[in-house]
């Protein structure tokens, strides 16, 4: 997405440890009308009429889920990272390391929302090393869902968390893809 890998080049920065700073407009101050064009661009990937649900993970890529999740029609459910009380009914949990956090994180997903049968679409801002979509799709395997696929905003290419999940055969698509990221120079990989 042309719009996308413009907007990073033009407001992202990159900062120590290959961190990838895009808050401006994707995971803190969000850009909610650019968050729609993006959920319209995943609407022409993957077929969103089939969705029954969205899910993504706690907590940056809420807005983008959620933005998509209005604009198709459908529920969105994030993976909580730590139990609260109000929980009722079972979890589904899956383990992963945050790469943003450098710490292991646990997954939460009710089972009052996540049934078996549904049709999911995992949506999420960013991907390094693919922990928490990886963890996500577990989670809708333990559900007995049906995973419709992977959308990631922006995928780290570098760190092979995409990569990954292709060889898996997940139908799996990013819409920026970045190859090297140096602080003066932010590079994509060719579509």
């Amino acid at each position: 997405m042309e719009a996308l890998k413009e907007r990073i080049r033009r407001e992202g920065k990159v900062l120590p440890g290959n961190i990838i700073k895009v808050d401006g407009f994707l995971n803190h101050r969000v850009d909610c009308a650019f968050l729609g064009e993006i959920a319209d661009e995943f609407a022409r990937i993957f077929d969103v009429s089939q969705a029954d649900v969205i899910l993504t993970a706690e907590a940056s890529g809420i807005a983008l889920a959620a933005v998509c999740a209005y604009r198709w029609g459908k529920p969105m459910i994030f993976a909580k990272k730590a139990k609260s009380d109000n929980i009722e009914g079972g979890l589904y949990q899956s383990e992963i390391m945050s790469y943003t956090y450098n710490k292991k994180v646990t997954l939460l997903v009710s089972k009052q929302w996540l049934r078996p049968g549904s049709r999911v679409l995992i949506i999420d801002d960013f991907m390094a090393r693919g922990e928490a979509a990886r963890g996500l799709c577990e989670l809708v395997s333990q559900a007995g869902c049906e995973l419709l696929g992977v959308g990631i905003a922006v995928e780290k290419g570098f760190q092979g968390g995409g990569d990954r999940l292709r060889e898996m055969g997940v139908n799996y698509h990013a819409l920026a893809v970045i190859e090297s990221a140096e602080p003066d120079h932010i590079e994509f990989r060719p579509e």
